[in-house]
């Protein structure tokens, strides 16, 4: 069945009501009032029902003219939201746009691009996922993603454009007043068997799962992210790897105490990786801004390129 409710109908009821009258909303609509009191007329009859009560001095919407007006509003709104989403596509702007950030990375500065991304392009929207070592590639080989930031090593697979980001340090931590920081530097690897390995768990779902800095024949506890890890160590659950650039803070405040091992873990290459067939504006936005970023090893992690300096005359 056809609804006799058109959006016409739904406009010119709108009208009325914020006009406070038919020639009013018949003076918005640049309509005669006769046309807009034949509207309504003709959407009450269709319907079998009353909008407006005329029996006073003044027309005023019935409960079933208020539950249609109110009602109907929700689809004007949708109804705008659908242009202007056709409209933003057909000029190339993605509708959704999904960034995934490797763990190994702090979301800080991608809020920031996001930020100023809102700025010129607040119709796309942004879906934010967070992924490990290989669940990164995975994303988006698999098309869970249009954008990784952070993925770690080489694209598994040809179709990626990829940009190096920088290399991330990983430092041996463990609790402060953890029994290891009694013994003497470096520590051989037979040293820390005694104790769990705080591992993060590669999130892949379909290609092939990736190890880092796995301790072998040892005990070990599986989280889910770096900042489990992080907060796993810090109380003493067990020992590891940890991105330096994330513990800044867990450091400066003494919860975590860095030890030298006579085998230290080499750093990890992160870059950002899309689909080379991707061609959204969203996409080449985002990766323009990043191609302007690197990950910085001293602490201040990924921010934009320092420029050169000014050489003395």
């Amino acid at each position: 069945m056809i609804s006799p409710i058109t959006l016409d109908a739904l406009r010119t009821l709108d009208a009325i009501e914020r006009r406070h009258s038919f020639a009013a909303a018949a003076e918005e609509l640049y309509r005669v009032p006769s046309a807009v009191s034949y509207t309504i007329n003709k959407l009450e009859e269709d319907l079998g029902v009353a909008l407006f009560d005329r029996s006073r001095r003044k027309a005023e919407l019935t409960a079933i003219g208020r539950l249609v007006l109110e009602q109907g509003r929700q689809i004007l709104k949708a109804t705008e939201e659908l242009t202007a989403l056709a409209r933003q596509a057909a000029q190339g702007w993605e509708v959704e746009l999904r960034i995934c950030i490797d763990s190994v990375l702090s979301c800080a500065p991608v809020y920031d691009l996001i930020e100023a991304f809102q700025r010129i392009q607040p119709k796309t929207e942004i879906r934010l996922s967070e992924e490990v070592l290989g669940g990164s590639w995975d994303a988006l080989n698999d098309g869970r993603c249009d954008l990784v930031i952070g993925a770690e090593g080489a694209a598994p697979a040809a179709g990626f454009a990829v940009h190096p980001l920088g290399e991330v340090p990983f430092v041996f931590a463990v609790a402060a007043g953890h029994p290891l920081t009694q013994l003497p530097m470096p520590l051989p690897a037979s040293a820390i068997h005694d104790y769990p390995t705080v591992i993060v768990a590669d999130s892949s779902r379909h290609l092939p799962v990736r190890s880092s800095g796995l301790l072998d024949g040892r005990s070990r506890i599986i989280v889910p992210t770096i900042e489990h890890k992080i907060a796993a160590q810090c109380r003493g659950l067990g020992v590891g790897y940890l991105p330096r650039h994330r513990i800044t803070q867990e450091l400066a405040e003494g919860r975590l105490a860095l030890l030298t091992l006579d085998t230290p873990r080499p750093p990890e290459g992160i870059s950002i990786a899309w689909q080379r067939s991707n061609t959204g504006k969203g996409l080449k936005w985002f990766v323009d801004q990043l191609k302007h970023m690197r990950f910085y090893a001293d602490g201040r992690g990924l921010t934009k390129m320092q420029s050169p300096s000014t050489p003395k005359v």
